[in-house]
């Protein structure tokens, strides 16, 4: 049985991981610690837990339980004190504080829901993303950073407070792994946390297996403005602090004129500009309007991934390896 580790986190990490659940792998995900947003940032700054929202989603593409359970998981509150809360997230945090550990509360989680594989939280410490911009601002935490508009103007550095150790889990399987797949997510956000962990881009760096980098289908306005394919492996691996990887899969589907003019406001859709061998151009684009459990976690962009297209490219270059 083939070892793939997929590491990011946020809606990226799940249209790959409900794919890849399917194909008797073994399948573990590594994700980042630095999420500070909505429910998520609530239950931290309220119960000084670690951040549910990413594992949460993680967990539940995982999933082999019934839809029901699914759905229940990723259920939020609309109305009184629970308003903007995920039954999900409820749950890691109230499980956190009853067993004394996030990683308990992940892997009861993962029992309760029948995964198919493992979540990992990147670091078991409490951290906060923080970037400085080039015109001296100070952007406090993962939320400031996803909603800035400022990014590409520049910005001196990003790092996490305080800095953090690797879960030795988490090396454990990047070193064992036959497969690395890394992306897509949002680049600051989501991709570079987690290699700011200490000992993570090490063992990424030492470990004998493979990697493939899954470019993103869309820019962000604001912070990848005019990016190219080659601007984000150019970035990505400055973080890893070495090239190591040795696919890098783009996608090669226009969407419908009309859909980018809708998104317009958020971004433009990345070209691809690396005339390298290891660059696997695929048709990668999800559809716009389907309906079922899951689904709200996906359509927070217009344009997205297709879960079972990247699985299909990521399937054939395992069975190559």
């Amino acid at each position: 049985m083939k070892k793939v580790v997929v590491m990011g986190g946020g809606t990226g990490n799940f249209a790959v991981l409900r794919g890849l659940k399917n194909y008797g792998l073994d399948l573990s995900a590594i994700v980042s610690m630095a999420d500070d947003g909505g429910s998520t940032g609530v239950l931290r700054d309220e119960l000084g837990v670690l951040p549910p929202g990413d594992v949460r989603q993680c967990l539940v593409a995982m999933s082999d339980s019934s839809r029901l359970m699914r759905s229940v998981m990723n259920y939020r509150f609309e109305n009184g004190g629970l308003g903007g809360h995920s039954f999900g997230n409820l749950l890691l945090s109230v499980l956190e504080k009853v067993t004394g550990s996030f990683e308990k509360a992940v892997e009861e989680v993962g029992r309760i829901l029948y995964i198919k594989g493992k979540v990992i939280p990147v670091t078991m410490h409490e951290v906060r993303l923080k970037m400085i911009l080039k015109n001296r601002k100070i952007l406090e935490g993962e939320k400031e950073i996803y909603l800035s508009e400022e990014i590409d103007k520049g910005y001196e550095s990003i790092f996490l407070e305080p800095f953090p150790q690797a879960n030795p889990r988490a090396l454990d399987e990047i070193r064992s792994a036959d497969l690395i797949v890394m992306g897509p997510g949002g680049l600051h956000t989501s991709i570079i946390p987690n290699l700011l962990v200490r000992g993570l881009s090490q063992a990424v760096c030492e470990t004998d297996a493979k990697t493939v980098f899954v470019c993103n289908l869309m820019n962000r306005l604001g912070q990848t403005t005019g990016f190219k394919v080659s601007d984000y492996h150019r970035e990505v691996v400055r973080f890893i602090g070495k090239d190591v990887f040795d696919y890098i899969l783009v996608n090669n589907q226009k969407p419908e004129p009309e859909l980018i003019e809708r998104y317009a406001t958020e971004g433009e859709l990345v070209e691809n500009d690396m005339e390298d061998p290891r660059v696997v151009l695929a048709p990668l684009l999800g559809e716009v309007e389907k309906k079922g459990e899951g689904d709200t976690l996906l359509k927070r962009s217009l344009i997205r991934h297709n879960s079972t297209q990247v699985t299909k490219e990521i399937v054939k270059i395992v069975n190559h390896l």
